[in-house]
């Protein structure tokens, strides 16, 4: 048996309308999956399949934590995750994936949703992914300070900088006011 044989779904020969499916995915699956973004986590998947003629439409219901390295200190950070996606699929001659329709080889007559898991709950991540304010590793942002990296906003600085003077030049420009 595959590793990922659980995960395949027989389209050819579904003998209901509706299937429903749930899935628990762990450390184990996310490190099998090879991703690039993330190898731990603890997530719950639901799956329903509706077969309307020759169209099959999944429903995926995703809600759980992943492990993730932190932007700014790269210490883990669990991020939850919930998500709802959909994903429509086909019989056809050939494999293909055009964006809106997966289609699949009727000789073959199955697909295997573990990589659409993985996908679902990447994309349901957040663009920023950093520790709440003071909770980064402070050996790190020390570094990253002693280097000359930005450090955001919502992080606290323990520099004198916010109560150096600003040069003049720059500090007539904020009186500035544009009229439109």
């Amino acid at each position: 048996m595959g590793r990922f044989d659980k995960y395949r779904v027989e389209l050819k020969g579904l003998k209901t309308d509706t299937l429903k499916m749930e899935f628990d995915l762990d450390n184990g699956f996310f490190a099998d999956i090879e991703g690039e973004e993330f190898q731990r986590g603890t997530v719950k998947a639901s799956v329903v399949l509706h077969k309307k003629r020759d169209i099959f439409d999944f429903t995926f219901v995703i809600e759980g934590t992943v492990i993730v390295p932190c932007d700014r200190c790269l210490d883990d950070l669990e991020v939850e995750v919930a998500t709802e996606e959909t994903l429509r699929v086909r019989l056809g001659d050939s494999f293909a994936d055009d964006g809106d329709v997966v289609v699949v080889p009727e000789a073959d007559g199955e697909i295997n949703i573990a990589w659409y898991l993985y996908e679902f709950i990447v994309l349901a991540l957040p663009m920023k992914r950093v520790h709440a304010p003071g909770k980064c590793n402070h050996e790190m942002t020390g570094k990253l300070k002693k280097h000359g990296a930005a450090i955001a906003d919502d992080e606290p600085s323990d520099d004198d900088e916010a109560n150096e003077p600003i040069d003049p030049r720059w500090e007539s420009l904020k009186n500035i006011q544009i009229d439109n």
